[in-house]
């Protein structure tokens, strides 16, 4: 047994963020030589993937009182659920990070990027950061991150010809219709693919209405393998057509190349496939860029993805094509991305020529704004994104700079009296200020608004007007 303490790693999630913390996991051994690591989390998910997961002792939840008995020398909650914040209360540790939950419900984020991430519930329009990497930021230096490099998706011989279709998602807008599945498998039968549908037991219903609708001989896998048994039957797929799943993270993972098809209210910057080398596609309209929640009459995004469109662009996926030949595809109303790493964090890289319209450059500057300020890199990249939007999106930085008195009567009148003029201060800026406003309530409310925290958040609007001068 290890001199060392262990480090414990708190992911009672579903199976897609337990593999997004594979990477911390292995970060963690490289920083920590020689200390444990632990993992609690769901029992149902680690255990089929404990083939593919990085070196660790996985613990149920049941094991709880198991893990009271140990001193951690760190412990790094990144579950939302409030036994594990309890828990990571109760646990005896060096240090800690993400949210602890106390007996008389106190709360707090430890961590500035694991408060990032807690700021950004439904305000989350202009967020870069993937969450493996938000897993990550507070306990790795960014500089390691950035030395690490992941395997591409492999490319199987032009001979490969099966294609994978994972049919179902945790919610029913995230998905693609069964009619869209049948439209598909005729699509890329004629194009010489193989498609094979796949899903657990809650697509066993939707794969039989799949397979009514299309006719057509495709093989049905729905609800017959498990996590492990899929991982292994994947790496004969030549690609993976999947919406925003748990499978898709872990076809991801393990080298499967991946088309995610992006629909609905999910971001795919944060949740996309991790590793460089699969490809997103994604509604190109301005509500289906990091929606929170649909507040339409419809799901508006899921009308560009026809199935024709999308095999043609499967065939030539499966086919090999290098995200440079792709780039000149016309798909009318999507907009194709690449998975990539950029200063050691995951990218999606837009594969048009398309100019950078304005949500792109706000978003820029607020992931250089926050990199530099919660301390992974300097303020240079800052000022360069700033002067990017102020000349190419002059709109969005005059109304961010017109909203800059106003926070700075309400930080001043919080530092003199403890208390926001309005309590609706986050959600009623203009949505160009929202990551600011919404980190700064944010740590007010996780600072107990002790003058510190005052303090804190003007300092941070001293460093928005010197950057913005």
């Amino acid at each position: 047994m290890s001199a060392k303490r262990p480090i414990l790693i708190l992911q009672m999630q579903r199976m897609g963020d337990l593999i997004l913390s594979y990477p911390l996991m292995l970060w963690l051994a490289r920083q920590y030589p020689g200390h444990p690591l632990f993992v609690a989390a769901e029992q149902m998910f680690y255990t089929p993937l404990m083939s593919i997961s990085p070196k660790a002792t996985y613990f149920p939840w049941s094991g709880a009182d198991v893990l009271r008995q140990h001193a951690f020398e760190l412990v790094i909650n990144l579950s939302i659920r409030d036994e594990a914040a309890r828990l990571a209360d109760e646990l005896k540790a060096e240090a800690k990070l993400g949210p602890t939950l106390t007996r008389d419900g106190s709360r707090f984020v430890h961590g500035a990027w694991q408060l990032y991430r807690a700021s950004l519930v439904r305000n989350n329009l202009y967020n870069r950061f993937h969450w493996a990497d938000l897993n990550a930021l507070d306990a790795i230096p960014h500089e390691v991150m950035a030395k690490t490099r992941f395997d591409s998706a492999r490319v199987l011989s032009p001979g490969a010809t099966k294609v994978g279709l994972f049919l179902g998602a945790s919610e029913a807008g995230k998905r693609p219709s069964a009619r869209f599945w049948a439209g598909l498998i005729h699509e890329l039968l004629g194009r010489g693919l193989r498609p094979v549908l796949f899903g657990g037991p809650a697509e066993v219903e939707l794969g039989r209405e799949v397979e009514r609708l299309a006719n057509a001989p495709a093989l049905n896998l729905c609800g017959t393998l498990g996590l492990d048994e899929f991982s292994a039957v994947g790496q004969s797929l030549a690609l993976f057509i999947t919406p925003d799943t748990g499978p898709m993270h872990l076809a991801a993972w393990t080298g499967l190349k991946c088309l995610n098809l992006s629909l609905g209210h999910v971001n795919p910057w944060e949740t996309g496939p991790y590793p460089p080398g699969h490809f997103v596609l994604r509604a190109d309209m301005d509500c289906a860029k990091g929606c929170w929640h649909c507040s339409r009459d419809r799901l508006h995004c899921h009308d560009p993805f026809e199935p024709r469109r999308v095999a043609v662009l499967a065939a030539r996926l499966a086919a090999g094509d290098t995200a440079a030949k792709l780039s000149g595809m016309h798909l009318p109303g999507l907009t194709l991305f690449e998975t990539t790493r950029d200063r050691g964090l995951c990218r999606l890289r837009r594969l048009d020529a398309a100019p950078p319209d304005e949500e792109r450059l706000v978003s820029r500057f607020w992931q250089a704004f926050f990199g530099a300020r919660l301390g992974s890199w300097d303020d240079g990249q800052t000022a360069a994104a700033w002067q990017g939007m102020a000349e190419s999106a002059p709109e969005a930085a005059q109304t961010l700079m017109a909203h800059i008195p106003d926070m700075g009567r309400q930080f001043k009148h919080g530092l003199r009296t403890g208390a926001l003029l309005d309590d609706t201060f986050w959600a009623a800026s203009p949505g160009v200020v929202r990551p600011l406003t919404g980190f700064a309530q944010m740590s007010l409310a996780n600072g107990s608004y002790s003058r510190r925290a005052w303090a804190d958040v003007m300092e941070m609007l001293e460093t928005l007007i010197a950057v913005s001068r």
